[in-house]
């Protein structure tokens, strides 16, 4: 879910912010440039895991800083294809499922990658799987009791299928006899995952608790000594 990118930057550094040791004020620094920042085809930024390089600090002319060349590893997180992971349901609708992960909000699971047969019901709002329905039963008209509910604030094991970055930088102004053309905004997040929980084990953790033997690991454990 997290690893480490080796990135380099220049940074600067106010005279006064040295009150201390010379690397924890630029790793401030550069903690408030990229902290919660997306870098594109990288992932979601942490904080600063250390400097590997850092040149002599150098003062422009004008403002008083000095600027340091640092190579630097970063924390980023940016789950693996495949990787299995924990999450927390955040909203549902009929597209889908978003999660949360508390530092990061757009994890979502798109009605294919639920398992089957799940059907979304407006009222609750949630959706709801119902192992035990038969071909073209209307699963809406199912009893809610034997409905397997994905809740809202329910934590779900869930497989990562993808991830995607979108750049919407505005990009150069454009004219049109004379006036400019103006986009309308894409309010699209930089960085999204896709998810699935369409596979054994996977769903809210609910489900497979309650399937559990008493006694779980160490329960079995002491069967196979025995």
């Amino acid at each position: 879910m997290f690893n480490l990118a080796i990135l380099k930057d220049k940074v600067s550094v106010h005279p006064s912010d040295f009150g201390g040791p010379q690397e924890q004020a630029i790793i401030s620094e550069l903690n408030k440039k990229y902290a919660n920042r997306v870098l594109h085809d990288v992932g979601l930024c942490v904080c600063v895991f250390d400097i590997t390089e850092a040149g002599e600090g150098k003062v422009r002319y004008g403002d008083g800083f000095l600027w340091y060349t640092v190579i630097f590893r970063m924390v980023i997180f940016r789950p693996f294809a495949s990787e299995v992971i924990l999450a927390k349901v955040m909203s549902s609708d009929r597209y889908g499922v978003r999660l949360t992960l508390g530092f990061f909000d757009d994890i979502y699971i798109p009605v294919a990658y639920l398992p089957a047969p799940n059907a979304f019901d407006p009222n609750e709002p949630a959706h709801f799987w119902l192992p035990s329905a038969e071909e073209n039963t209307p699963l809406l008209d199912s009893p809610t009791a034997e409905r397997m509910w994905i809740d809202k604030g329910e934590v779900v094991r869930v497989r990562v299928e993808a991830d995607e970055f979108y750049d919407d930088e505005p990009g150069p102004v454009k004219m049109a006899d004379g006036v400019q053309v103006v986009k309308d905004a894409q309010a699209r997040a930089p960085f999204t995952i896709t998810v699935s929980m369409a596979e054994q084990g996977l769903g809210p953790t609910s489900w497979w608790s309650a399937a559990e033997p008493e006694g779980g690991e160490e329960g079995d454990a002491a069967m196979d000594e025995g």
